[in-house]
């Protein structure tokens, strides 16, 4: 089994050394850091576990063009409390980036890069209006992430059923998930008109689900916030532009999950060999890399 683990490393330390292994025509990843963001890190190192070349970039270094998006092809929007949550979790960032380099990300986009949204960044997403981009409007703000219905701030394991149907590039070969989440403005809500498109368009890529893997019918707390139809992550019509609530960079390794000191056990007494390969979290970064690599 691989030796990975969570990383409080400086930025260098997951950076550099691993960076420099990779040959210039490594795919590039770039994870904003700055103003509250704090998974960066974790992001930085599951991509690199990913096969990726991942730099962490501050926001101003995009938006006073010492770094070029262009120079990517993966841009991650992280976990963390963006400007503190203040006017609600990811709405200054998402407004200080539209009104600066929003047309370049749209441009990114439109140049079939890939953009993923975790937790404060797909709330970012949503306000940006990148997602859910119905009709090719990547402007538009129609789904919102309000606060959960229990009032409060949620930090736990969840669940999660991925949509075989769903364009998705981060979830192909998925199907069952457990991530964890951590959020207090996690609950997707939309006039019923989205959701059904949504729906329709395979566009709900992860829904909160029971143990058994059916649906969680907004039970608490296997639906963790109220969102409507049990929804946890979405993605335009292309598939290219991911947003959930749930980390998957914060299962990077098999000893990260709350079940693995029962779940190694069981498999000695049974003469099981331990998990190897990546982990569902990895994968969907691998997912996202392998797609760069093939297009």
């Amino acid at each position: 089994m691989p030796h990975i683990k969570n990383s409080s490393h400086p930025a260098s330390s997951i950076q550099d050394p691993v960076s420099s292994q990779h040959p210039a025509s490594a795919v590039k990843a770039l994870v904003l850091t700055g103003y509250g963001l704090n998974c960066d890190h974790e992001t930085a190192y599951a991509f690199e576990l990913a096969g990726a070349r991942a730099e962490r970039v501050h926001i101003n270094s995009l938006i006073d063009g010492s770094r070029r998006l262009a120079d990517f092809q993966i841009m991650a929007f992280v976990g963390g409390f963006s400007w503190g949550d203040d006017h609600g979790a990811g709405v200054i960032q998402a407004v200080r980036m539209r009104t600066t380099i929003g047309e370049t990300i749209i441009e990114f986009v439109e140049d079939g890069n890939l953009v993923i949204g975790i937790c404060n960044g797909f709330q970012a997403l949503v306000n940006l209006g990148l997602l859910p981009g119905l009709d090719g409007d990547y402007r538009s703000r129609t789904v919102a992430l309000s606060t959960n219905d229990r009032g409060r701030f949620r930090n736990d394991w969840v669940h999660l059923k991925a949509n075989p149907e769903s364009p998705c590039v981060f979830t192909r070969g998925l199907q069952q998930l457990d991530l964890p989440i951590r959020h207090g403005e996690g609950k997707l809500y939309a006039e019923s008109g989205v959701v059904d498109r949504l729906i329709a368009g395979g566009q709900v890529v992860l829904q909160y689900t029971l143990p058994d893997g059916t649906l969680a019918g907004g039970a608490f707390p296997f639906n963790p916030n109220g969102s409507v139809h049990d929804i946890a992550g979405i993605c335009d019509p292309t598939g290219r532009i991911f947003g959930l609530m749930p980390h998957p960079e914060a299962y990077n390794h098999w000893t990260n999950h709350p079940g693995w000191p029962r779940e190694k056990e069981t498999r000695k007494r049974r003469g099981l060999p331990t998990p190897s390969g990546p982990t569902v979290g990895i994968r969907v970064f691998q997912n996202a890399v392998d797609f760069v690599r093939n297009r």
